[in-house]
């Protein structure tokens, strides 16, 4: 459930008749009816800003992918960080040529699990050298030659690739097809296959679900950097349990039908082989799997100096694997010659450990690398020997480190990204050399990204920063501004009123409230709490432009607040930890607390009108808001919600409650079930029925149990919809639907009197 958080951002809420609701003089609502509809259209406005945004590696050009302001469908474009001109490549128009665009079931899947809408040309890959561009469209792959613009397909009969990409030295590329490793050859057009004995339940070159879902590894295979050979995942997933996903409204289709592991139930088994790409034997990878049976990370790194002649040493091919609780994992140096494994270092935690797929980064000459840790209490940067003897920290504990973003070895700097302030995220530079304090390189209140060139000397600077801008600019490392990169996004029709603070004291929290454009002091107004939650999301950021949704229910006569409590990143790890065997008691109750803090601060917050919503673990949230504190919460809509955590996945839920058989008290009190029957609160629920990260049957599953207790509840089942929500149709009228349920539990009575 690492991305559980995302499908709240991606926009699902809802029913007024027009988009409004209240339009009687004297209530206060100013929402426009027609900012929804262009939300929901511009993709919550992103639509047309560049992304995707990559850097060829001497700096003179940066690639990114746009769509126009109303459109998913994106286009390949070229910036010249020299002449500040900009050329568009590649369109999926081009190839396509006005037909639809045609995705398989795994691709489909694949992309969900990435959270991507975007149509068009998706995703692309840049040659390590600069001079090809691989893009995959529609099940059909093209090479661009980046100097003359000529495009070439690359034509083969073996059936849909999936995660195509280049060879370090441009001459090859590997996919997958029909879950079996295959290798082309560019110049010729001969394709191998190199893997052989799939089937229903085993497959080469693909990460497994929870890989995908919950260590943000989405790559299955591997290139060396010599582009000799490949490192591939072997996934079985005989024993595991399937579950089906229906489409109710065409009964006549075939369910589709997926292994799921469950909590405490079987997981996929893995492994990792060694085969070069000509063919032949593959060399299995040896580690205590039956220790670490999670294959969380596999790192193969180029290393461009320069070896003696005759020398035929590579880049270290590194493996971070985990035990199934996951207070425990090892990283690895792969011997490629034999598969036999050495031991780098150990990480342990009583609680949790969680994975920084950035790491580790090792040195281009192998001398050392970089690792992350939160032993001492929080997130540290660590420089490592080859042999991962810890040679020193690169910042202290107190720092707050976020990120990795790039590593200069010539120059001994670091870039990261961290901060003081959970709510911001700035630039720094740290060195690798000496113990200098962070120098901080963004100082605007907001959040700020980086993404560098290879040879370090060109940059995009993204920001997103308080007055409710977005920019992207190229900014040279002396100092220089090469250029911006062309937004076409259409501007929002107003920034955010929002209001960052904190309250409460032991602990301290982290709020954001947003009130009506035309705020009236004199008057107190009913209050919507927009949740998450969970671990690994924060709710609380320094952008006025994550709020515009928030604007939009507040100009119905609403205060819409957000706190981030325990649980949350980026306050340390026992900040987060707490919640250990338990998903929500702690996490409800420093809800209940800063609310009530929020209301002794500002006299407007009227709690005795509350309502509260969120998506995917805020959806749980909300359900068990309204049903544990009704004192507190008077309406709740649970947006694709867990109902019941023995139903989600494995490597997510026994992260935080353990094994069922070790805690199964844990399990029962993190349920909803459990408290179903004491519902006496208004409570609309909302899912996908094909979602295939939080099941349909979870929601189903809480309705029937509040209907078997008798508790009176609304649903809505959003036909055929995944985890996701983008059409912009279902989107306005979801977030109508939720507006107009708050107005109608919330809102009754209200004139706004003085």
């Amino acid at each position: 459930m690492r991305r559980l958080w995302l499908g709240l951002l991606l926009g699902v809420t809802g029913c007024v008749s027009s988009g409004t609701s209240r339009s009687q003089g004297g209530s206060g609502v100013i929402a426009d009816p027609a900012f929804l509809e262009q939300y929901a259209t511009t993709r919550r406005f992103s639509a047309g800003q560049p992304t995707a945004v990559k850097l060829v590696p001497d700096g003179s050009a940066v690639l990114l992918l746009r769509s126009p302001a109303r459109s998913f469908v994106q286009d390949l474009y070229e910036f010249n960080t020299a002449t500040g001109q900009e050329r568009r490549l590649l369109t999926a128009d081009q190839i396509l040529q006005g037909a639809e665009e045609n995705l398989s079931v795994e691709e489909r899947a694949r992309r969900e699990r990435m959270r991507m809408s975007a149509r068009g040309i998706a995703s692309y890959q840049l040659s390590k050298d600069g001079t090809k561009i691989l893009v995959p469209l529609s099940g059909r792959l093209f090479v661009i030659e980046r100097a003359s613009g000529t495009v070439r397909e690359l034509i083969s009969d073996a059936g849909f690739p999936l995660d195509p990409r280049l060879s370090p030295d441009g001459r090859s590329l590997a996919c997958v097809r029909g879950n079996e490793l295959y290798v082309m050859d560019i110049a010729s057009g001969a394709e191998r296959r190199l893997t052989n004995g799939s089937n229903a339940t085993l497959s080469h070159g693909l990460a497994e679900f929870v890989a995908q879902e919950e260590m943000d590894r989405s790559e299955g295979y591997w290139w060396s950097p010599d582009s000799k050979t490949l490192v591939y995942q072997e996934t079985s997933t005989e024993g595991m349990e399937m579950m089906h996903i229906a489409d109710a409204t065409h009964p006549d289709k075939e369910p589709q039908a997926w292994a799921y592991p469950r909590p405490g139930q079987k997981n996929a088994v893995v492994r990792l082989g060694l085969i070069p790409i000509e063919g032949g034997d593959t060399r299995w990878v040896n580690w205590d799997r039956e220790r670490y049976p999670y294959l969380a990370t596999v790192r193969w790194q180029s290393a461009p100096t320069p070896l003696s002649v005759g020398a035929t040493e590579q880049a270290p091919l590194t493996i971070l694997v985990q035990n199934r609780q996951q207070t425990e994992e090892a990283l690895l140096l792969v011997d490629i010659e034999t598969g036999s494994t050495t031991l780098l270092l150990v990480e342990k935690d009583e609680a949790w450990i969680n994975l920084d797929q950035a790491m580790p980064k090792w040195f281009p000459d192998g001398s050392a690398f970089l690792w992350t840790t939160e032993r001492n209490g929080s997130w540290q940067l660590e420089l490592r020997s080859a042999d991962g003897q810890l040679l020193r920290p690169l910042a202290g504990v107190d720092f707050r480190y976020k990120g990795f973003v790039d590593l200069d070895p010539e120059k001994k700097f670091v870039h990261v990204s961290g901060g003081g302030d959970p709510t911001q995220t700035h630039l720094f530079r740290l060195s690798t050399e000496v113990a200098d304090a962070p120098v901080q390189l963004t100082t605007e209140p907001g959040i700020h990204s980086a993404t560098f060139s290879e040879n370090h000397r060109v940059y995009v600077h993204t920001a997103s920063t308080m007055d409710g801008r977005r920019s992207q600019i190229v900014r040279s490392t002396d100092g220089r501004e090469l250029g911006r990169l062309q937004s076409v996004a259409e501007k929002p029709p107003f920034v955010p009123n929002i209001e960052l603070t904190t309250v409460g004291m032991d602990p301290s929290f982290h709020a954001v409230l947003v009130r009506p454009r035309n705020f009236d002091s004199r008057r107190r107004y009913p209050v919507i709490v927009s949740v998450y939650g969970g671990p690994h999301a924060q709710t609380v950021v320094a952008s006025p432009s994550a709020y515009l949704l928030q604007q939009w229910i507040a100009d119905h006569g609403f205060i819409v607040v957000s706190i981030d409590g325990r649980g949350t990143p980026s306050r340390g790890r026992s900040w987060e930890r707490i919640i250990k065997g338990n998903l929500i008691e702690i996490s409800l109750n420093d809800q209940v607390a800063g609310l009530k803090a929020l209301a002794r601060k500002y006299g407007e917050l009227d709690l005795d009108r509350v309502g509260i919503y969120g998506w995917s673990f805020g959806g749980y949230f909300s359900a068990m808001a309204v049903i544990r504190r009704p004192d507190v919460f008077d309406v709740g809509v649970a947006g694709a919600p867990v109902a019941e955590w023995l139903d989600y996945d494995t490597h997510y839920t026994e992260r935080y409650l353990g094994l069922p058989d070790e805690n199964p008290s844990g399990y029962a009190d993190s349920s909803v079930l459990t408290y179903a029957k004491d519902l006496d609160r208004s409570l609309l629920i909302i899912h996908g029925t094909a979602d295939d990260n939080v099941y349909f049957s979870h929601s189903l599953k809480m309705s029937n149990a509040l209907f078997r207790a008798g508790k009176t509840h609304d649903f809505l089942a959003l036909s055929d919809f995944t985890h996701m929500v983008a059409d912009p149709l279902v989107t306005t009228r979801l977030y109508q639907r939720i507006v107009g349920y708050f107005v109608k539990h919330l809102a009754h009575d209200t004139g706004f009197e003085n």
